[in-house]
């Protein structure tokens, strides 16, 4: 089997646009390049947001591109019981714990704490409760139903790799944000302690793409530099359960005219109506760099 093989991960909770166009480009031909695989996976998790349709229209829009990819595609969605199986596995060493607060509750315990780490690359960073819950505290509210998360704890997460926490080094062969290139620290620490499934939902995008990556044997990670950051936790998780290193790729977002990025929203730019405007394959790869 090739020795480089990467992925292209969209979600179905819309049609694809131009910067779909670009991302998905980039893997594949970085793939064609070096004489590899690009797999397409279908991270649909999010049952209440993602469609038939929309996984349909994945296919035909990636179709019309020229693109094609190994079969069978996986689908996040049928994989539930897997990434129950990991995070089982993070719980019986003790390095998550169930959350009850709501994001109100989060919001004033961050502002009662004196020297709080503030705004992260992802948003206000979590990093942890004032208190643990005790066992009967924790009882009595499953036993109520209370809606929960699991988060990671990285204090638990510390103790648990010692030396190694600080230690831990991902190799980025594209471009951060801010030009991060080469070997880089992980500072799991900017996000705080992320959530990684809920009680409805039994995993997280950080959960599922780690063990999908190492899983399918991926060997390079091609994505946006939106994804960066995550990067820092996904290293983490590689090492929580020994799971296998890939080297990260990072690529510029398409903007508009305004330097905003494409989004789901901007539906005159979905690959569907592009087409049905009259532009072709090529004349998409023009437009996004990649002709």
């Amino acid at each position: 089997m090739t020795g480089f093989i990467t992925r292209f991960a969209p979600s179905p909770t819309g049609r694809l646009h131009l910067g779909h166009a670009f991302s998905a480009l980039t893997a594949f031909d970085a793939a064609r390049v070096a004489g590899g695989v690009c797999l397409l996976r279908i991270e649909d998790i999010d049952q209440t947001r993602c469609t038939p349709d929309f996984e349909a229209a994945i296919f035909e829009d990636l179709t019309w591109l020229g693109l094609d990819w190994p079969q069978p595609v996986r689908r996040q969605s049928d994989h539930f019981p897997e990434y129950a199986r990991a995070l089982e596995r993070l719980a019986r060493a003790g390095l998550v714990y169930r959350c009850f607060k709501t994001r109100k509750e989060i919001a004033e315990e961050i502002g009662r704490a004196p020297h709080h780490p503030g705004e992260g690359p992802e948003g206000v960073v979590y990093p942890g409760p004032d208190r643990p819950l005790s066992e009967a505290e924790e009882a009595d509210r499953l036993a109520r139903g209370d809606v929960f998360a699991w988060r990671l704890s990285l204090k638990a997460c510390r103790e648990a790799l010692g030396a190694r926490y600080d230690a831990l080094v991902f190799t980025e062969e594209g471009e951060g944000p801010e030009g991060e290139h080469g070997d880089i620290i992980a500072r799991p620490d900017l996000l705080g302690d992320v959530i990684l499934a809920r009680k409805d939902v039994g995993t997280s995008y950080h959960m599922a793409c780690v063990h999908d990556d190492a899983l399918q044997g991926v060997t390079r990670v091609i994505r946006g530099q939106d994804l960066y950051f995550a990067t820092h936790l996904h290293r983490l998780l590689q090492a929580l359960l020994d799971l296998p290193v890939p080297v990260w790729r990072h690529h510029r977002l398409l903007t508009d005219e305004t330097g905003r990025r494409f989004a789901k929203r901007d539906r005159s730019l979905t690959l569907e109506a592009l087409r049905e405007a009259g532009m072709t394959p090529d004349a998409i790869r023009a437009r996004v760099g990649h002709g």
